[in-house]
């Protein structure tokens, strides 16, 4: 599909004002801007300092009487609030405790959480009405399914459910977001995101920690003439914002040390998909995936990097001259929608702050981290392939997994499934893209798996890790490998391009529990909302 320069512009000025006007895109399109913002009020890169998000602190801490593990208990509101992106307007958000991006929860394995997620936002969404229930999905944590953000699982404003997470997997860097059905796009863009550490002694001994230990929320908006986000998810194919943002601050500056840093980087663009690089040619350092560790860390020039994948990064700013700016870059990829500037993501501007050298991790590259279960699977143990297709339905302009959607489970009094697997077994799930013009992220929750091979040749080395999101590009099949453990009982499978999941890319899935059988873990109840007496 070719797109004119001109027509990208009208698309991206109609989306602005919530009219989606074409379906894009086939290949990468390039275009001037999408915001209405006067240029005066148009943010440009590298303007803005750096910020991270604040750490969330527990409410309080206890002891769990039936195993004797620690617990820590957290308070998260989800409100509306107004957020400072642009140089001079305020932008209308809707965030956890009011911010964009919401806290971050950081804690050790063995730790378990008992979030308190509080919904006091607004009855209907400010930009279509839709009800503001939400769903929070804790993304790569084996939770149970009733607190695993089934997405029909919705929580209503003025009610609260408690989230119970395990943290018994290994280190690794997690993220929360809304979930709820049929509108995570626009809740998801509008600020409900949130990064979630789990750490342990070996990850802990091998990499930066503290203030070395960079959190990277990126995602891509676009922007009405009054400040506010523009949506224009272009008949739900997708939304390609022109204004990359960092921690929710456009292009920002970070003032580093001369030594090694670690950088949790996160895509949380609902349908963009990032090709990052440094401006001095230097590699980055892949040391970790969705699910934790890799066993070898993979040195690269630039990555893929889908909306939902979570890729810890090293890069070693110790040769660099005080003064010196490394600019970190976007290199793009098929499927995209590039704009003016969305090839730059962020700047590092190396000081002469004197280096802590009693810190082992100041200079250390390691090369042999550590293996997991995923990792450690072997073909051969594998009980059953099976094969998925995901595709668009012209006739319905909806996007579909094997022609299934989440309203056919819906339909079915959420029954329907799209595979059953024993607990406890290991099977090879081949996902093809054959549909033509658009990749697609798939997530499938609950499970690690192996990124066994792509269009029958080995894994890119940047993902060879545990995995919960593989990038399925357009004409790419791909071969995973997993194992349904720990839990049982029904999840979900979904594309995290996130216009498509809403129409109506998710499945589902049920581990181990036979249909009929009594399930004490059913995700729509389980464990339900209740409503909030405490107030503000």
């Amino acid at each position: 599909m070719s797109t004119s320069r001109r027509n990208v512009l009208l698309f991206g000025g109609l989306g602005v004002l919530g009219a989606g006007a074409a379906t894009l895109p086939a290949g990468s399109v390039e275009a001037k801007s999408a915001s209405r913002l006067d240029s005066s009020q148009m943010p440009r890169p590298f303007q803005a300092p750096f910020v991270q998000a604040p750490m969330l602190q527990p409410s309080s801490t206890g002891i769990d009487p039936a195993d004797g593990l620690p617990v820590n208990y957290y308070k998260l509101t989800e409100k509306a609030a107004t957020a400072q992106i642009l140089p001079r307007l305020t932008t209308p958000i809707l965030g956890y405790n009011g911010l964009f991006p919401g806290p971050t929860i950081s804690l050790d394995k063995g730790t378990k959480a008992v979030v308190r997620m509080r919904n006091q936002l607004p009855a209907q969404h400010p930009f279509d009405g839709h009800p503001l229930t939400t769903s929070t999905h804790l993304h790569g944590s084996a939770s149970l399914p009733q607190y695993d953000g089934y997405a029909s699982d919705i929580t209503r404003p003025g009610f609260y459910k408690d989230y119970r997470y395990p943290n018994f997997q290994p280190a690794r860097t997690l993220w929360y977001h809304d979930h709820g059905v049929h509108f995570t796009a626009l809740n998801v863009y509008f600020g409900l995101v949130g990064q979630y550490h789990m750490h342990d002694p070996l990850e802990r001994q091998l990499l930066p920690q503290g203030r070395y230990d960079v959190a990277l929320t990126i995602s891509d908006a676009m922007f009405a003439e009054d400040g506010s986000l523009g949506y224009d998810d272009n008949s739900h194919s997708g939304l390609w914002g022109d204004v990359i943002l960092v921690n929710g601050k456009p292009w920002p500056v970070m003032k580093v040390q001369k030594r090694v840093y670690r950088f949790r980087i996160l895509n949380a663009s609902i349908s963009r998909s990032l090709r990052p690089t440094l401006s001095t040619g230097a590699p980055l350092v892949v040391v970790g995936t969705d699910g934790g560790l890799m066993p070898t860390a993979q040195s690269v020039a630039n990555y893929r990097h889908a909306g939902a994948e979570r890729y810890e990064v090293l890069i070693d700013f110790r040769k660099y001259a005080t003064g010196q700016r490394i600019e970190l870059r976007n290199l793009s990829n098929n499927n995209n929608v590039d704009y003016d500037f969305t090839n730059k993501i962020m700047a590092f501007d190396v000081t002469d702050e004197p280096v802590d050298t009693t810190d082992p991790t100041w200079n250390r590259i390691p090369t042999t981290l550590t293996g997991s279960e995923a990792m450690s699977l072997t073909a051969g143990q594998s009980v059953k392939t099976r094969r998925f297709r995901v595709k668009r339905n012209d006739s319905t302009n909806m996007w579909t997994i094997n022609d299934d959607s989440w309203q056919d489970v819906i339909t079915s009094g959420y029954k329907k499934i799209i595979a059953d697997p024993a607990h406890n077994s290991v099977e090879i799930w081949e996902i093809e893209n054959s549909s033509g013009g658009w990749f697609h992220p798939l997530h499938i929750h609950l499970v690690d798996f192996q990124v066994l091979s792509r269009n029958g040749r080995a894994a890119f080395s940047y993902e060879r890790g545990p995995k919960d999101v593989v990038y399925v590009g357009e004409g790419e099949t791909v071969r995973l490998l997993m194992k349904f453990t720990p839990e049982q009982g029904l999840y979900m499978m979904h594309c995290h391009n996130l216009p498509h999941e809403d129409h109506d890319m998710m499945a589902q899935f049920r581990v181990g529990r036979l249909e009929g059988d009594l399930d004490p873990n059913d995700p729509m109840t389980a464990a339900r909302a209740v409503w909030d007496d405490e107030v503000g």
